[in-house]
């Protein structure tokens, strides 16, 4: 049997225990309005040497005891289905199809279905409430719910996703929160012990520890990402919880497992922290995130090409097409070259070359040492801006101030851009509230606030901050450009 890769985001139907789901209840606090008396102020301690105890392991309850408080467990509520009758001979898209099944034709039972609820992990990373997790956790939530050890709870806002390392921010509204400390994931040794702190099956803050397997893991699907592998049990509901060194310094976001049975067995995959941390600044400054690209195809350097090639040993990524007028092209690589560095760091594997191009800013250079002609040369290369076919959606811009607005953004690509023949930066992908009422559209473009052009979510959520009860949109829509007035809520 094929081990399979799996996300580690446990999920339930409220339908499924007792025989009916208990509705979110009325009385769920308004974002950062706790149920229980607000948490005492708080810092990260300093690190906590893991002792060892008098049978020579290791004793973490001083790693525990000190951090796991910035630990918290992430509820999602998604979105509400309705079920439809099949009718036979028709297929469910044809007009015809609704017609029917409106009349009484059709087999199955038909209502809304209950919500589909998820479970996993994450952790404070500031002490005003950013949360860090796993974007599976969230993705699709109409309702995000954030649960703290000593269990107060927040309604959490999505800040930003990015889908390709797998990576979400929270907000929740609190002062003085408790929070974890950034480790190294460089200084990571395999064979060093590690933990994990989260909410498995839902059984919140647990903890469980090993060893570090692996590094700079590639999976398939993930190329932008040097997993850190372990033999730390996680399992479903673990998604989005801190990895940490036993300094007590997180080094890596625990995200997925490969199982032959969906749980743990033993292969478990952690997000590099220094990777997510980049995620996080670039969606709480931008909105998106900004990767490079330099427009080659490569595979891994076995020994029959090692060989031929005259390399010492199997290493490096052996490009095996080069786009054309692309970075690389105008750099001059060509098929057949091997690249053995980015910007210094070695590479021996295919997987390791993505992440390291990707980590580069769009526009700046980057020295590459192939091998070619059984000889190295050096090359350097301006590095593209990767093109998403999503951007990182971005919601509720502003916190309380976004509420007010009642608009959803994302960043446009740069493709985007080129064909929408503009020179805005912010795309409206939904509206509510004030914005609605005052005609802002989905598929708007926004340039301007009170005159003042806004090219990132950081620059529209000031705009918005420093207005007054009215603000006045500069939007894009087609080809033209129209002011629309919103009184804020």
């Amino acid at each position: 049997m094929v081990p399979v890769r799996h996300s580690l985001l446990a999920l339930t139907l409220a339908a499924l225990v007792g025989g009916c789901g208990e509705a979110p209840s009325a009385a769920m606090p308004a974002a950062g309005n706790a149920v229980a008396k607000a948490a005492e102020p708080a810092v990260p301690p300093p690190p906590v040497p893991v002792t060892v105890n008098a049978a020579g392991l290791p004793d973490f309850s001083g790693l525990v005891e000190a951090y796991g408080r910035a630990v918290v467990n992430v509820a999602t509520i998604g979105r509400i289905q309705t079920g439809r009758r099949d009718v036979p001979g028709i297929a469910p898209d044809d007009p015809l199809h609704d017609f029917f099944e409106r009349f009484g034709f059709g087999q199955g039972p038909r209502g809304r279905m209950p919500p589909a609820r998820g479970e996993g992990s994450g952790f404070i990373v500031s002490p005003d409430g950013y949360i860090l997790t796993n974007a599976h956790v969230v993705a699709n939530a109409e309702e995000v719910t954030v649960r703290m050890t000593d269990r107060r709870e927040y309604s959490a806002k999505v800040i930003g996703v990015d889908e390709r390392t797998d990576v979400a921010v929270l907000k929740i509204d609190g002062d003085d929160l408790p929070y974890v400390r950034m480790g190294d994931p460089e200084a990571v040794k395999v064979g060093e012990w590690v933990v994990a702190i989260g909410s498995p099956f839902g059984f919140e803050n647990s903890v469980t520890a090993g060893i570090v397997s692996a590094k700079s893991r590639s999976l398939p699907g993930d190329a932008y990402t040097p997993f850190i592998q372990t033999d730390v049990a996680v399992n479903p509901g673990n998604s989005g919880g801190p990895l940490f060194n036993l300094s007590g310094e997180v080094v890596g976001i625990n995200s997925q497992i490969y199982s032959r049975t969906g749980g743990y067995q033993g292969v478990s995959f952690a997000i590099p922290i220094d990777v997510a941390a980049s995620v996080r600044d670039q969606l709480i400054e931008n909105g998106r995130v900004e990767r490079g690209r330099i427009g080659v195809t490569i595979q891994d350097v076995d020994q029959a090409l090692a060989d031929s090639f005259g390399l010492d040993r199997p290493r490096g990524a052996l490009v095996s097409s080069v786009e054309k007028g692309g970075p690389a092209d105008d750099a001059g690589i060509k098929p057949g070259d091997v690249i053995l560095s980015v910007n210094g760091r070695g590479v021996d594997h295919s997987g390791q070359v993505p992440p390291l191009v990707a980590a580069v800013k769009p526009g700046e250079r980057t020295e590459l040492t192939i091998w070619r002609e059984r000889a190295e040369k050096q090359l350097t290369v301006k590095v593209d801006e990767l093109e998403e076919e999503r951007t990182a959606r971005v919601l509720d811009v502003g916190g309380e101030e976004g509420g007010r607005l009642g608009l959803a953004v994302r960043p446009l690509s740069s493709a985007e851009r080129r064909q929408a023949e503009t020179s805005g930066r912010l795309l409206v992908e939904d509206v509510e509230g004030p914005a609605a009422m005052a005609g802002v559209e989905p598929g708007d473009i926004l340039l301007a606030v009170n005159g003042r052009q806004v090219g990132t979510v950081r620059e529209l959520r000031d705009a918005v901050e420093a207005s007054g009860d009215t603000v006045a949109l500069l939007i894009q829509r087609g080809e033209a450009q129209i002011y629309v007035p919103v009184r804020l809520g």
